[in-house]
């Protein structure tokens, strides 16, 4: 019995679910599933210092979406010849076996590990750690929607508390086209009937995106006013973030 236990992997990846267009969200008038306006993100929390192991951590909530993100090093890279002056950065997405209510391998989350590097690496002041390499793990406990964008904002607030220097925090969020409607931090069933979807990581602070990231049929209007939409709600997060750093800061330490 022992050798089967130990074959069954710890973390996958979720397929999406079937997707069959509901003709509530084809309405002017429809309500989100949570009762959220189209403009309104999900509660977020955001907590430092979940894993003590780590040199860095920190754990996010978003609804229902829940990550844990890890950070270890810089440690001495073994590719260093490879990066001589400057860094490198590791980064893993993985889904607990309960994250999703759908199991299996699915192709649409396989790219989520070098997103999440695409988004990172712009932020990161490599040469602050020279011929090292620093590794992020984040993990996806429960996904409730918009699973991404919470990963690279949780990876960013591990990253601080890590104490790697960056030029900005980083903060990203998604939305979905739904009929005539956009909506923003979309929820695992309205990511299931979404018409496409845009996606946005920048640094507030310094009014710069790192990665940008459409799917489906957009017109060149409409992806302006995503693009609004996300950078407004990013600049929010972003304060949110700072403050549970300072909060982290001006904490008594046992």
């Amino acid at each position: 019995m022992a050798g089967k236990s130990s074959a069954i992997p710890s973390t996958y990846s979720p397929s999406p679910a079937p997707r069959t267009k509901r003709p509530i969200f084809q309405d002017v008038d429809w309500v989100r599933p949570d009762g959220r306006g189209f403009h309104q993100c999900r509660p977020a929390f955001l907590k430092t210092g979940a894993v003590n192991a780590a040199a860095g951590s920190a754990y996010a909530e978003f609804g229902n979406t829940k990550v844990i993100v890890s950070v270890f090093g810089p440690r001495e890279s073994k590719k260093a010849m490879a990066y001589s002056g400057t860094g490198r950065l590791n980064c893993n997405v993985s889904f607990t076996t309960f994250a999703t209510p759908s199991r299996g391998q699915g192709s649409d989350h396989k790219g989520y590990s070098s997103m999440l590097h695409k988004a990172l690496e712009g932020a990161i002041i490599m040469e602050s750690f020279p011929k090292t390499t620093v590794d992020v793990f984040a993990l996806v406990l429960e996904s409730g929607g918009s699973d991404l964008p919470v990963v690279i904002s949780c990876a960013s607030l591990a990253l601080a508390d890590a104490g790697i220097m960056m030029y900005d925090l980083v903060a990203s969020v998604s939305v979905s086209c739904l009929g005539k409607n956009l909506v923003i931090d979309p929820i695992l069933e309205e990511e299931n009937y979404q018409d496409g979807s845009l996606l946005i990581t920048c640094m507030p602070s310094r009014n710069e995106v790192t990665q940008l990231t459409v799917n489906g049929e957009w017109s060149t209007p409409r992806v302006h006013e995503a693009m609004q939409i996300c950078l407004e709600a990013c600049s929010k997060l972003a304060k949110i973030t700072r403050s549970c750093l300072k909060e982290s800061a001006s904490a008594p330490k046992d």
